[in-house]
């Protein structure tokens, strides 16, 4: 158990891309999910998302243009997509970044929120300082989490510190060597870091993460079809041990996340707060997958990476989650299965301004 060093009470930091650094406070949640499930359901009424679960209704908010904001960066304008949808989208983003910050401030602000990693349990305390990884040499800290770019931004730690000759090389990614973790350093030396370091994370919409997390493990990854698809099938398929673990539905991993302990989740559906605790860790700034490209490059900039250091184009083979497939996969998926699913990544959507999932018999129809 690391003992807890005293930490400055300084205001949680979230920065906008583009403005100035006002300084409100971080983002997070607690033990599991919240210290209390008392606490969970106030937060979970005030928020209005309580009603939203049980009645199956979705947010209506619509998506940013992610292009439209980039091209106004890239210099694009009028010519492709016009300055009137340009200022649309950047006008639904800076929307949406302050509905993130008001919550952000709102739950982190609660008394029973953590202040530190150091007031964490520890093994949450060991789960964020697993993933956060250093850049001593640009001083900065970034959380990574899986199935949100998370291997092209460890490509551009490598080419920072010298390991990796580019980002466009063609090698299988090493996960482990050539990194620094911070959870790999002594207590003061954490300390440091946090306190003075530039510090982001990266996220994505919950349920397109994790569809996300499906095709690839179950589809194409045979380490996880034999280590999680056996038992999938095992577990909720009546003469399901003939499998091997490669015809897991969706419907089935939703099960399992439902029966599984947060924190013993693996990372690639642990939900985002629980990976990067985002009430014990200030971030300066949250990105977003659906602005990837345009949040990355301000990143890169407020970090003064070389101008050569561009974050990686997206591969040939990628197969996006686009709105039609996820839509296709949570409509062909039990509403009740879905419903019981997104308490365990309510603050995953709440802290992070993501509607849920819309799954109403209207919508699935269409």
């Amino acid at each position: 158990m690391l003992p807890r060093p005293p930490f400055p009470g300084e205001g949680r930091r979230v920065v906008p891309a583009g403005r100035s650094r006002a300084r409100p406070r971080g983002a997070g949640g607690g033990t599991v999910l919240l210290p209390s499930m008392l606490m969970f359901g106030v937060i979970l009424a005030s928020s209005g998302l309580l009603l939203m679960i049980e009645k199956g209704i979705l947010a209506e908010v619509k998506p940013l243009h992610p292009a439209a904001v980039e091209g106004a960066r890239r210099g694009h304008g009028a010519g492709d997509r016009g300055a009137g949808e340009e200022a649309q989208g950047e006008l639904e983003y800076q929307v949406l970044r302050d509905i993130r910050n008001r919550t952000i401030r709102t739950v982190c602000g609660q008394r029973a929120m953590p202040r530190s990693v150091w007031e964490l349990p520890a093994g949450q305390r060991r789960t964020v300082l697993r993933h956060l990884l250093v850049s001593d040499k640009y001083r900065f800290l970034y959380c990574y989490v899986p199935k949100v770019a998370c291997s092209n931004w460890k490509r551009i730690l490598k080419v920072l510190d010298g390991a990796l000759e580019s980002v466009d090389v063609k090698m299988k990614m090493d996960h482990k060597n050539d990194l620094v973790f911070l959870g790999d350093m002594k207590p003061e030396e954490i300390n440091y870091r946090l306190k003075h370091y530039y510090k982001f994370i990266f996220v994505r919409n919950p349920m397109e993460r994790l569809l996300s997390a499906y095709r690839n493990k179950f589809g194409e990854i045979k380490e996880y079809q034999q280590k999680y698809g056996v038992e999938i099938a095992r577990r909720y398929r009546k003469n399901g041990g003939n499998s091997a673990g490669d015809d897991v539905t969706f419907s089935e991993f939703l099960r399992y996340l439902l029966d599984e302990d947060v924190e013993r989740m693996n990372e690639h559906w642990m939900p985002i707060y629980n990976l990067c605790q985002p009430c014990a860790v200030r971030y300066d700034f949250i990105g977003s997958y659906e602005r990837l490209n345009a949040d990355a490059n301000y990143v890169l900039d407020r970090v003064q990476s070389p101008s050569f250091v561009r974050f990686p184009e997206r591969q040939s083979w990628y197969k996006p989650v686009t709105a039609e497939t996820l839509q296709y996969y949570l409509c062909n998926t039990q509403r009740r299965l879905i419903k019981e699913l997104l308490p365990k990544y309510i603050l995953d959507f709440s802290l992070f301004a993501y509607p849920l999932p819309n799954i109403t018999s209207e919508f699935c129809q269409q």
